[in-house]
């Protein structure tokens, strides 16, 4: 039985990461109904944005609290790869969003190969080990419990509640919902249609920097 509770809450943490990243990409495909290859690339650059920052907080504040040291690296991390995923909708996706099928999931590919390559040239290809930033572990009826594993889950519960929320209670939401049901009634009932997918674009990237963080936490 505890090694049954054991595993059952690695996979609920290592599930709150993955789902992280699900939700910004079914969040694209449900709008414009197109496979981001590039979406996993983004949780790296993320992850790698995190870390940057982490060495960076390191090398110059000795002892940074480690709740501060994460906020900054999600924030930063987050309008990292915002920027770049806007970036790629609007020069990448977007002039092909009318075309045939196969063009945009090219692209995708495309956009994945360079992003992938281009961090392999800047950050190099060998493995990045980092000291854990948290190693607290409880250990409760011979399960262990880290203090790691505990941040995950709370914070993975808390954006999908606000994630919940902006989808269904606001202006964003019921627009992303009519872009997915019907992009040409939407855009004829007064919807920026390209400014909702680009914003889209931007929360699924968010997300996939929060995952990063998380999973750099959890597993550097």
């Amino acid at each position: 039985m505890q090694y049954f509770v054991q595993q059952l809450i690695n996979g609920l943490t290592l599930g709150s990461i993955y789902g992280l990243i699900a939700i910004g990409y079914t969040m694209v495909y449900g709008i414009i109904g197109m496979i981001n290859f590039a979406h996993g690339d983004i949780f790296m650059v993320g992850a790698f944005a995190a870390l940057i920052v982490f060495l960076i907080l390191g090398a110059m504040f000795y002892s940074v609290p480690v709740v501060i040291a994460l906020l900054v690296m999600m924030i930063v991390a987050m309008l990292l790869t915002s920027l770049y995923n806007w970036t790629i909708e609007k020069v990448a996706y977007r002039p092909l969003r009318g075309s045939f099928r196969l063009a945009p999931l090219i692209t995708a590919i495309g956009m994945s190969i360079a992003l992938s390559n281009f961090v392999q040239v800047t950050q190099g290809p060998r493995n990045k080990p980092i000291p854990p930033m948290v190693s607290k572990v409880y250990n409760i009826e011979g399960v262990s419990v880290s203090l790691k594993q505990i941040v995950i889950v709370i914070v993975t519960a808390l954006l999908l509640a606000l994630f919940w929320y902006l989808v269904n209670k606001t202006s964003l939401g019921r627009a992303q919902r009519a872009c997915e049901q019907d992009r040409k009634m939407a855009a004829l009932l007064g919807i920026d249609v390209d400014r909702t997918i680009s914003i889209t674009f931007v929360m699924g990237a968010a997300l996939a920097a929060v995952a990063g963080t998380l999973f750099l936490m959890y597993y550097g």
